[in-house]
């Protein structure tokens, strides 16, 4: 990869009201070197999507903490697909169930996240991704 900055978009998706998370993630990423931009509470995958070609980000991730990841997530990659985003990993991150992570994977997400995870491997996970 050039020494472009990694450029990656944290959304929060649906009615979910908290992003501390998210904003500790944002602020990793950016320490890590990359430039993040955080779209605020309450995104619909139409707004995320569209702020994803708008600020032509490598990096879409998603912090869920609602339990909506199963409606959320399948949308956002729907929307990718149609406007030819397939270049671009999305992440999930926030309260994903276990049983629910192989789906995501399957979806095509790059990587699910949750609580306490080092972030360290997030950066990790991103670089490896485009590499």
């Amino acid at each position: 990869m050039s020494d472009e900055k990694i450029r990656v978009l944290i959304a929060k998706p649906g009615l979910d009201g908290h992003d501390r998370g998210a904003k500790v993630i944002a602020r990793a990423l950016r320490d890590a070197g990359m430039e993040v931009i955080y779209t605020g509470l309450r995104q619909t995958p139409d707004m995320i999507v569209e702020a994803a070609i708008q600020e032509d980000v490598q990096v879409i991730g998603l912090s869920i903490l609602s339990g909506a990841h199963n409606a959320l997530v399948p949308r956002v990659m729907e929307l990718m697909r149609q406007e030819g985003l397939d270049d671009v990993r999305l992440l999930v991150g926030g309260i994903i169930p276990d049983e629910d992570i192989a789906a995501l994977l399957e979806l095509g997400v790059s990587g699910v996240f949750g609580p306490g995870t080092n972030t360290d491997d997030i950066v990790r996970h991103i670089r490896e991704a485009l590499s």
